[in-house]
Parts: C-alpha cells; sequence; structure tokens
C-alpha cells in the first residue's frame, strides 16, 4: 500500500532485546498522521463523483482503474470515507453468501421483516410505495374495490438483508481525476513536520527518550 510510504518517520527509543545502549532509537511510521481532504474540496461536490464498485474489484484495482496505479488505493479509500476494509468495502457474492450463512446457519432464508410492494391507482398515482417495513398482516383498501383490502407485503429474508447491506456500500464517491495532483500535494505537505523541539528534518521526528527520562 503507498499509503505507508507517505507517512513521515518517527525515531523512537528501542526497547529490542538487541539494543546496544539507551540511546538507541528505532525509525517507525507515524500512523498518527492521517490523510484527509482539504476542507474546501470536501464541500466542493464538483470534485467528486458517483462510482458504483463493479463486483469482486479491491480498492488496488479500483485505483488502477481510475488514476493508473494500484498504489493509489488509500486515495479511493480516504476519499470514500472508509476507515475498515473489513466492514465497509463490498463482499463478492460467494463472499456474502459464505458470510451470511456462517451469520445465520439453518435460519439463512427465514424472514427477518416485511415491507411494502408498490401500490398504484387505476390512473397509475402512487398510493404506497415499496420498501416501507410493516406487519406481515398490513392492508389497505384495494384500489377500485373500496370494500376490499389489498395485503402488499413481502418477506424480506435474512440473506436478502445482508445482500442489500452490501449492496449498498458499491456506491461510493471518488476523486475526479483532474483534482489527484492537488490532493497528493495537500496531503503531502500535511505529512511534513514543522520545526520543533522534536524536529529532524520535513519528514523526521524524534521523541523522547523515555530509556533516560523514566525513573
Amino acid at each position: 500500500m503507498g499509503y505507508f510510504r507517505e507517512l513521515p518517520n518517527l525515531l523512537y527509543p528501542s526497547f529490542l532485546p538487541d539494543k546496544t545502549s539507551s540511546l538507541d532509537f528505532v525509525e517507525i511510521k507515524n500512523v498518527f498522521r492521517r490523510a484527509k481532504l482539504r476542507d474546501d474540496l470536501q464541500n466542493n461536490f464538483t470534485v467528486f463523483e458517483k462510482y458504483e464498485i463493479p463486483m469482486g474489484l479491491r480498492p488496488d484495482t479500483v485505483a488502477e482503474e481510475l488514476y493508473g496505479s494500484d498504489e493509489l488505493d488509500w486515495v479511493v479509500l480516504t476519499v470514500a470515507g472508509i476507515l475498515n476494509v473489513r466492514n465497509e468495502w463490498p463482499l463478492s457474492d460467494r463472499d456474502i453468501y459464505d458470510y451470511s450463512l456462517d451469520k445465520y446457519g439453518e435460519s439463512l432464508n427465514s424472514v427477518k421483516f416485511f415491507e411494502t410492494t408498490e401500490v398504484k391507482d387505476t390512473n397509475g398515482r402512487m398510493i404506497l410505495p415499496k420498501g416501507k417495513v410493516v406487519d406481515s398482516n398490513f392492508t389497505i383498501p384495494k384500489p377500485g374495490e373500496p370494500t376490499a383490502t389489498l395485503s402488499p407485503v413481502v418477506g424480506i429474508s435474512n440473506y436478502e438483508y445482508e445482500t442489500r447491506l452490501n449492496d449498498e456500500k458499491r456506491n461510493i464517491f471518488v476523486l475526479r481525476e483532474e483534482y489527484l495532483q492537488q490532493f497528493l500535494n495537500d496531503m503531502r505537505e500535511l505529512m511534513t513536520y514543522d520545526e520543533s523541539s522534536e524536529f529532524i528534518d520535513e519528514r523526521t521526528a524524534q521523541t523522547e527518550n523515555t530509556n533516560i527520562t523514566l525513573p
């Protein structure tokens, strides 16, 4: 993942068993520095475009398709606001089936809840939209037959429910390619250190040596 190469370095006191003195430091990546969208870009919808993640694509393959480099997968995730890829990136059909089967077992196809189907009157006007969660015995007067009733209800199984949640994850916003370099420049500026007592250079800072200062 190219993102970690962008992170600045941090010199941290070594606690490794093979250190030679209390003055030894190890160089690590400062994971507390995080990339973010500039506020003026974040509120500018012309910078983004809607994108539906195709079946089976990973963040790196989406980055390759959009920006020509799989190492820019972190740009895709940052702009989409995805922190936990495991939970927030859509699964393949096979994986969502396996996940649902593991979660529900024999109740995989049991009804989780009931919802309405679409109902229109004889003139084609909407009376009842689909997708409203209702009780299983929900009824309405039948259009054109006031004395009759209609039960516009369908059961949604556990598997259908999980599939819907997974499909919702496919719709994200991505950064338009013409704004990519500006985003990278802003991010790299954010990843540099200002001069301070810990400052080594723009890409490296040193923490307090607790091997010496702690009692």
